[in-house]
């Protein structure tokens, strides 16, 4: 990873769980040193996590832990938060994801850091932001989703709302904080001076939302749950086939709409007035969907899949991991690859994206074990002797 990108960069990672740690992943992916700090009685609780514990292991923490160094550090002894002063005193980026406010009363807020490091970049995430009202409430990706507007529109519209199936906010949260990350250091690199990166769930969450602020503010519209969906677009839409598999068929515009006709057998839909626009399609969505599914539940998906891709309308499957393993797609571009792992022998998980032609990143090792790098990391960058480091573990500050 020497031509990564982000290579030279020195990233010191605390809190624990999605939001923060996925900031402190994509960085790392990309050539970032990111050392974890980690509480020496049990760790981040992502280690623990997971609905099946192969070998005793959480399938969790090999990926949101990869490509960064485990050093375990007691931030609420006196000693281990001068420890962890010391160590962001020689790193670009600190990442905390801890409730706003105890990084200060730690007497490790951005002031403080900054004083003896004026280019650190400190990137914070948290539920709500680091200011206003909600600021110190307790926030996790369920509270941002739904005050981001998410969860109101994800669902069927006769059902309450439904989760996306993965924790979708702290991800966004993640990546907003990343690329504020390289914004600020991109800053730096003009002006000499670090800044604070402040990433909220529910703003990482709102900013994804398209249209739903302005739709309301010009019209009163307020977007609702529609299921598998787009009020208004058709026809997108899962449909069934014969085999009992769905298949997903997204044929909006005009052309498309013509292509997808033909390949059925029924050219004259396309000149049909109650389908021969967008706006035609959209009024008549539900007899639209019906005619569709009438003749898609007479193929199997294996017939189907080659029929509409000769035609040139977008289609495919509802992947899981088994298909995303299987296919020949992510097989030829390797967006999965097989890491090494010191109890499983081998671990699959999804490659660092996007891709970059010159300096790729990629996934050099799995999440490692906890404290795993302590002593190698106290030496090189805090230049702490054995005796010293000897003494730390003796007071279990390490």
């Amino acid at each position: 990873m020497a031509d990564a990108p982000l290579t030279g960069l020195r990233v010191i990672e605390m809190g624990s769980l999605i939001a923060g740690p996925f900031c402190g992943q994509v960085l790392g992916d990309f050539g970032a040193e990111v050392i974890k700090l980690e509480d020496p009685a049990a760790g981040d609780p992502m280690r623990q996590w997971g609905r099946t514990k192969p070998k005793g292991h959480s399938p969790w923490w090999p990926v949101i832990g990869r490509n960064k160094t485990s050093v375990t550090l007691d931030l609420r002894a006196a000693e281990g938060r001068d420890l962890a002063r010391a160590l962001i005193a020689k790193a670009d980026v600190v990442v905390e994801n801890f409730r706003p406010g105890t990084m200060e009363k730690w007497g490790l807020g951005y002031d403080d850091l900054a004083a003896v490091n004026p280019g650190l970049v400190m990137t914070r995430v948290s539920g709500f932001g680091q200011t206003g009202p909600y600021a110190r409430r307790a926030g996790y990706a369920l509270i941002g989703e739904a005050m981001g507007g998410l969860r109101h529109i994800t669902g069927e519209p006769d059902r309450p709302p439904a989760r996306a199936g993965i924790s979708i906010g702290d991800s966004l949260a993640g990546l907003n904080a990343a690329l504020g990350t390289m914004m600020a250091l991109h800053a730096r690199q003009r002006t000499g001076r670090g800044q604070v990166v402040d990433a909220a769930i529910y703003e990482s969450v709102l900013t994804v939302m398209e249209n739903l602020i302005t739709e309301y503010d010009l019209s009163g519209y307020v977007r609702e749950r529609s299921g598998a969906i787009l009020p208004g677009i058709a026809p997108s839409n899962v449909y069934p086939t014969r085999g009992g598999e769905l298949v997903l068929i997204g044929a909006n515009q005009d052309t498309l709409f013509k292509r997808l006709c033909e390949a059925m057998g029924r050219p004259e839909l396309a000149q049909d007035p109650r389908y021969r626009d967008h706006a035609a399609r959209g009024a008549h969505q539900v007899q639209l969907d019906a005619t569709i599914a009438g003749w898609t539940v007479e193929h199997d998906i294996d017939a189907l899949l080659p029929l509409l891709d000769a035609a040139g309308v977008a289609a495919g499957r509802v992947y899981r991991a088994p298909d995303m393993l299987a296919d020949p797609q992510f097989q030829a571009r390797q967006s999965i690859v097989e890491v090494v792992h010191p109890v499983f022998g081998t671990v699959k998980m999804q490659n660092a994206f996007p891709r970059l032609s010159d300096t790729p990143g990629g996934v050099r090792w799995p999440g490692p074990a906890l404290g795993e790098h302590t002593e190698a990391v106290l030496r090189k960058v805090a230049g702490l002797s054995d005796e010293a480091i000897a003494g730390l573990r003796e007071r279990k500050v390490i």
